[in-house]
């Protein structure tokens, strides 16, 4: 009986056990190029064009030590995206992660210091990229940089 609920209890980990790297390293590409795509797409209307709202944030809600608001305006919606796409494709991949690693310690040093659950989340996953790379399914792998 107690083997029988022992297997049981360690059914989903054999099953996940299974899983290739590749499929998890682009899963977490995936999500984590979602969570950045979505905040910069808040940034801008149309195309690229950004808003004057966030414009607005920056020199209230985000405003940084050393960097002027319209350049921290310019600089983070432009990262968000490009790094974004780029993760998706697995392109620089490690360097991707390294960027919005930096841009989630800012983050969370500067703008929101109580939202630690939710960083730390985010930096195990990029920190798992810039560890591991992009997997057998990114550009990097293609090109032979992986």
């Amino acid at each position: 009986m107690a083997k029988m609920l022992t297997d049981w209890i360690n059914y989903p980990a054999k099953l996940m056990n299974r899983l290739p790297e590749d499929v998890i390293a682009l899963v977490i590409r995936l999500g984590v190029a979602a969570i950045f795509f979505t905040s910069a797409r808040t940034k801008v209307d149309g195309l690229l064009h950004i808003t004057d709202g966030t414009y607005v944030l920056f020199e209230t809600e985000y405003a940084l030590p050393l960097v002027p608001s319209p350049i921290a305006a310019v600089a983070a919606t432009w990262a968000e995206h490009v790094f974004s796409v780029l993760l998706v494709l697995g392109l620089f991949t490690r360097y991707s992660a390294l960027a919005f690693l930096v841009m989630t310690a800012v983050i969370e040093i500067f703008v929101y210091p109580d939202a630690w659950p939710t960083h730390l989340s985010w930096a195990g996953l990029l920190i798992y990229l810039i560890a591991r790379g992009g997997g057998r399914f990114s550009l990097d792998r293609r090109l032979g940089w992986l």
